[in-house]
């Protein structure tokens, strides 16, 4: 009984302060407004040229979230306020102290990092820029938002799968510590914190699956189930430490040479383009740093915004090669959106102290790539990445060729994704969709 009336306490707060952070927001239109234009040259200039500065990334998310009706941030109140998870939060703090990494995990679901993708976001406002048909009946219509009660239901789902896969992979390896997790009956902060990981993980995820088949359209429940099975595969990619953090492979020194060109995508497709509901072919691709980086990000994540965005155009009523469409934005923005941070740990001119950044980060392939020497110190991190000397490698880094191939890389998805976008009409939702585009470029 106490429980409940401090959810039902707390659900009052967060009210309160969504319905200030709204009257807050910023209200002037957007300075940005890119017109209709399929030349990709233009795109190519637009994204080269455009001065963004950093606070017009709050304000287009904030725009986007007004347009449709639905804050990024309350987007899962209905399982966050659940009497389970509020369970789990209590137990959480059993943790403080421990280091176990859950923890880090839920600071940055809880403060909302920008770094976490706002994929249900993408998704609502992809629903809203395509539109839907005019046979689906006004009950299954939220008219206020302009998008189908089963699209919000999608990007509900899309937010509890990805969550459900952090919260995951927040789990320990006990069995590489000395005389640890060899007894699992222990109460150790280490293994309970596992198990709150692992329980909590499968619970997102078991609501996932079940408002997935309240929605009764088996082609979706095959496409989100194909894209769940991305997310788990994609722990299996390349070489690993005992704690399954991943290292990357030394490049091939057959590999194809790095395209400059950002309107070139050649050779990046990995069987998605044919049938995206079959396993990814992974043939020839560890090794090259693109190609890697591109698999490890689409089973990653990309996959899902894909497939959730073309799941979206599916119940719109929209025609199999719009849906396709709506796959290839949803990865490319992934993608995009991956580049961008990357690159951020080596826009600082020095490394914070105790600070690491990801070994599989675009950056850090194509140096290697480019000065297969380094590769020494990624063989120090076979036990644990900890032994790496992340201070040397981002030294190096930061002096090298990588940083502007990433760039490149960032460029040439964002492209792919505003062509996409220029397909569909002019509204609100496809400039939102633009706008955060333009704004990705100086996160």
């Amino acid at each position: 009984m106490a429980m409940s009336k401090a959810v039902r306490l707390w659900s009052g707060h967060l009210r309160q302060w969504s319905s200030a952070r709204t009257s807050l927001a910023v209200v002037r239109p957007l300075a940005v407004d890119v017109r209709r234009n399929n030349s990709s040259a233009s795109l190519q200039e637009k994204l080269a040229t455009r001065s963004v500065q950093r606070h017009d990334w709050n304000r287009a998310v904030s725009e986007a979230e007004k347009i449709v009706g639905y804050p990024t941030s309350f987007l899962s109140l209905r399982w966050l306020l659940s009497d389970e998870i509020a369970n789990v939060a209590l137990h959480l703090r059993k943790l403080v102290g421990s280091n176990h990494p859950l923890l880090k995990t839920a600071k940055t679901l809880i403060y909302n990092d920008k770094n976490q993708q706002a994929w249900g976001l993408i998704v609502l406002l992809v629903s809203k820029a395509a539109g839907h048909v005019d046979t689906i009946p006004d009950m299954e219509q939220d008219k206020s938002a302009g998008v189908l009660h089963s699209q919000r239901t999608l990007a509900e789902v899309t937010e509890m799968m990805r969550t459900s896969h952090l919260v995951h992979q927040g789990m320990l390896n006990l069995q590489s510590f000395d005389n640890a997790g060899n007894d699992l009956s222990g109460d150790s902060d280490m293994i309970f914190g596992n198990k709150i990981a692992l329980l909590g993980g499968d619970y997102l995820l078991a609501n996932a699956c079940q408002q997935v088949a309240t929605l009764r359209n088996q082609d979706l429940n095959m496409l989100i189930s194909s894209a769940f099975r991305d997310l788990a595969e994609s722990n299996f990619i390349g070489e690993r430490d005992e704690q399954n953090n991943p290292l990357p492979t030394k490049p091939n020194a057959s590999g194809k040479e790095f395209v400059t060109d950002v309107n070139s995508l050649e050779d990046l497709g990995f069987g998605d383009l044919e049938d995206n509901t079959e396993p990814m072919k992974i043939e020839n691709v560890v090794g090259n740093p693109e190609k890697e980086w591109s698999l490890r990000h689409v089973l990653g994540g990309g996959s899902l915004l894909g497939k959730s965005c073309q799941g979206a155009m599916m119940l719109g009523g929209h025609p199999e090669s719009l849906q396709k469409q709506g796959y290839q934005f949803g990865k490319h923005l992934a993608l995009a959106w991956q580049a961008c941070i990357d690159l951020q740990p080596f826009l600082l001119p020095k490394l914070p102290l105790g600070a690491q950044f990801s070994l599989i980060s675009a950056p850090v392939l194509f140096h290697l790539e480019h000065d297969a020497s380094l590769y020494d110190e990624i063989e120090k991190g076979r036990k644990s990445v900890d032994n790496i000397d992340y201070v040397t490698l981002h030294e190096a880094i930061a002096q090298g060729p990588g940083m502007e191939k990433t760039k490149i890389l960032q460029r040439k998805h964002s492209i792919a994704a505003m062509k996409v976008l220029n397909e569909l009409p002019s509204t609100d939702a496809r400039r939102a969709l633009q706008n955060i585009i333009l704004a990705m470029q100086e996160l």
